[in-house]
This record gives C-alpha cells, structure tokens and sequence, in this order.
C-alpha cells in the first residue's frame, strides 16, 4: 500500500489560511469597525459614542463625565472632563473605550486621514464580526505561484492614488517593478511594489475577476527579493496569497486602491474571494 506524501507547498498555504483567519477574528480588529466619522471645530456629539468631540486641526478634544462610561484604553481610567491627543497623518490611536458589561464592549479609534481627524468605533458583537466564518477561497493553484524579477526604481516613486473613501487621498510609494509571466500569456506583467519590513514586497491590483468573484482590488506580498544566478533580483509572487483590504468587509475603511496600470487582463482566479455576505444583507 502507498501513502501519497503530503504537498509542502500546499500544507504552507493552509498553515497562512488558517493564520489569516484567526487574525481577521482577532479582538477590534477590522470586522469589528461600525462607524468612520470626520470631527468638526465645535465640540459636538457624534453616533454611536458619548461624549463631545471636537478638533482644532491638530489636536483632538474629548469632553466627558464620568457617568458617561468612558475609560481610556490604555490604562482603564475614567474620563472626567476634557481630555486631548494628536497624531500624524496615518496614524491611529485605540484612544477609549465603553458600553457592555465590562464596559470594554467598544473601542473608540482615533485617526488621522487626509491631515484630518477622524473616528472609527470598533464594536465586539458588530455581526460582521461576530458571524465571520473565514474567507472563502479560489482552490489552491500551484500555476499560479511564479517566479518575478524585481526591477528597483532608482528612488521611490510617490504615486497620488484613490482609496476605499472618496474623502481621503492617498500616496503610493512606488520603490520598484515585479516583472512575470502568467500561465499561458506570451507577454510579460508589470506590477508596481511597495517596500514594507525588512524588505518585502506588496502589489495591489486589478483583475479580471474583480466584482465579478472577487473585489475591487486585492493585494499581495512578497518575500525580500533574492540575487539569482544571473545576478537578477527575484521574488516568488504566489497568488494564492492574494487578500482583501479591510474595506472588502467594511464600508469604513480608508484602504489604498492600485495605481493606475496596476492592472491584469487576466482572471487570477487564487487567493481570496468576496467575502460572504452577512445572512439577510444583500449582495
């Protein structure tokens, strides 16, 4: 009797399905976002939070008494009174929380987007949280993990780019070109990367799958390319780990679309699928 040795290739891929899902599960992570809200100059009251919240263009107010509910996220403290923070532009602070019997049950996330102040409630029994079941997925596709050479920009490049919300602008830094063939086509593909830790590489782009079986866009990343034999920088592009941005699962995400040309006129039917509509939602 013959045993058929498992795939490694394969049994890599569901090790990262699994991590995948289990980080998309994770406590206020993006299923759980149930609001995006800008701040104005007047301290105002704003859904789904107590409180009154306001912003002089570089710094975030929150007005509020202790009977209210609010503690800081950081050290359980009750808010009494006015309290402040500032950040730079993307990046986010986990600032409060409140509600629920712990009153942990939502986090208040303060943001900086498009050099505004912005809120984002993150809420534990959001039901997109609390139904997810994991993403569903292309079967695995081992023609679709190539080999791409890396073509380094001589410096980054900055690309103004679109996003998931119409009010926010965002900025690409281009720092190279992943270079391939897809099955079957005679001509080569051109992605433009970003550089991320320790050298890795992330594409995002379009496809002839997007709105049909998959979303807008997706993204995947790379290992840090590699000198080849022929003194060629490479990389192993594996489209089966092609995920969705957090605005695939969320009206409230403010996630980085492609740069133009970042497009495939190919069905790269791998990785990550539009995600399950929730039971009674439309789609």
């Amino acid at each position: 009797m013959s045993t058929q040795q498992p795939d490694p290739q394969l049994a890599r891929w569901q090790r990262f399905r699994k991590n995948r899902n289990a980080a998309l599960a994770s406590p206020y992570g993006w299923l759980t976002l149930t609001s995006f809200q800008w701040l104005a100059e007047r301290p105002a009251a704003v859904d789904l939070v107590p409180g009154l919240w306001s912003t002089d263009g570089t710094t975030a107010f929150l007005t509020a008494d202790a009977a209210d509910g609010l503690t800081l996220v950081e050290t359980g403290e009750p808010v009494d009174g006015t309290i402040s923070a500032a950040l730079a532009d993307e990046e986010s602070l986990l600032w409060v929380q409140y509600g629920g019997d712990d009153g942990r049950q939502a986090v208040v996330e303060l943001a900086m987007r498009a050099d505004r102040y912005a809120l984002r409630t993150r809420d534990s029994v959001s039901p997109v949280f609390t139904g997810f079941d994991g993403v569903p997925t292309f079967g695995y596709r081992p023609d679709l993990v190539l080999e791409a050479r890396f073509t380094p920009y001589p410096e980054p490049v900055d690309v103004p780019i679109g996003t998931a919300n119409p009010l926010v602008d965002g900025v690409h830094r281009s720092v190279g070109e992943l270079v391939f063939r897809l099955p079957g086509q005679e001509h080569e593909s051109r992605l433009q990367a970003e550089e991320e830790k320790l050298g890795a590489l992330t594409v995002t782009f379009h496809d002839e799958t997007n709105g049909d079986s998959t979303d807008e866009w997706r993204k995947v990343t790379t290992a840090r390319p590699r000198i080849d034999s022929r003194g060629n920088r490479t990389v192993v592009l594996d489209f089966n780990r092609a995920i969705n941005y957090p605005s695939a699962f969320t009206p409230y995400g403010t996630c980085p679309m492609p740069v133009k040309n970042n497009s495939l006129d190919y069905r790269i039917e791998a990785g990550e699928k539009q995600p399950n509509p929730l039971p009674g939602s439309e789609g």
